[in-house]
């Protein structure tokens, strides 16, 4: 086995590590610590985070964030296929209108069903 085959292979891993890790550390270590009741007040989720954890909450702004993390990544894959849209052909644009076809089924389906709803 010729180790040397995975030198570049190594390399690239160490790099990556290094690009994730060091900026975190750096931050950690020159950073400036100093947390008062701002810093550690609730931002967005709308109850305490140092309360009982058997409170209510309302799910439905979770279930808003992810549905609008959904059609959003939707809507994103169709930007590369602007950009190309005249080399793909015609079957390409077929499968694209299918796919805006279930998109849009989808986001009516959820807006019938309340979903979207923000009593």
């Amino acid at each position: 086995m010729n180790l040397e085959n995975y030198f570049p292979i190594l390399l690239f891993i160490l790099v990556g590590i290094g690009v994730g890790v060091v900026p975190m550390v750096l931050g950690k270590v020159l950073g400036p610590n100093r947390p008062d009741t701002e810093k550690l007040s609730p931002y967005e989720c709308g109850f305490e985070a140092f309360e009982d954890a058997r409170m209510k909450f309302d799910v439905r702004y979770y279930l808003v964030a992810i549905l609008f993390i959904l059609f959003d990544l939707e809507t994103a894959l169709l930007f590369p296929w602007a950009a190309v849209a005249r080399e793909l052909g015609p079957q390409v644009f077929v499968a694209i209108l299918i796919f805006l076809l279930e998109l849009v089924l989808g986001f009516v389906y959820l807006w019938k069903k309340g979903a979207l709803d923000w009593e």
